[in-house]
């Protein structure tokens, strides 16, 4: 499958080599981004209450060029593109469903949690471009061993 001719012309030229390590840095950008928007969250509701809370503009940035770069990475490697667009799809559908139910919380005034669920589906997300882009590194001990 990765001898396939070029489907994206020049975009293919320029991005193909890099969009594995592009993913594994966007993902970590989002790690940060849900971070910082998680902080923005306790003390916009502290402050403000329910009115002020609102999305992070770089977390979803990042949450769509995930999107689009899994996608595109479906296209240069079938199978890990398949996997990694399944797992980044459910992280973002995870961050949609975090922020709702920080709002709920908010509203009725409970503590508010940290996004346990979407922390664990980035951290799937970086495991497994982790794995993709940083095995070639651990390729020729591992051989020796198995």
């Amino acid at each position: 499958m990765e001898g396939f001719a070029s489907l994206f012309g020049v975009v293919d030229a320029v991005l193909r080599p890099y969009v594995a390590l592009l993913i594994l840095v966007l993902v970590l950008v989002n790690m940060v981004a849900r971070a910082l928007e998680y902080r923005s969250i306790v003390s916009d509701a502290r402050d403000g209450g329910i009115d002020s809370v609102s999305r992070s503009g770089l977390r979803v940035a990042t949450n769509f060029l995930l999107v689009v770069l899994s996608f595109y990475y479906a296209t240069v490697h079938f199978h890990a593109g398949t996997v990694l667009s399944i797992l980044v799809v459910g992280m973002v559908i995870t961050d949609l469903f975090e922020f709702e139910s920080r709002l709920v919380e908010i509203r009725q005034e409970f503590s508010i949690d940290r996004p346990n669920a979407a922390i664990a589906a980035s951290v799937l997300v970086l495991m497994y471009i982790s794995y993709l882009t940083l095995f070639q590194f651990v390729k020729p001990f591992w051989s020796q061993v198995v």
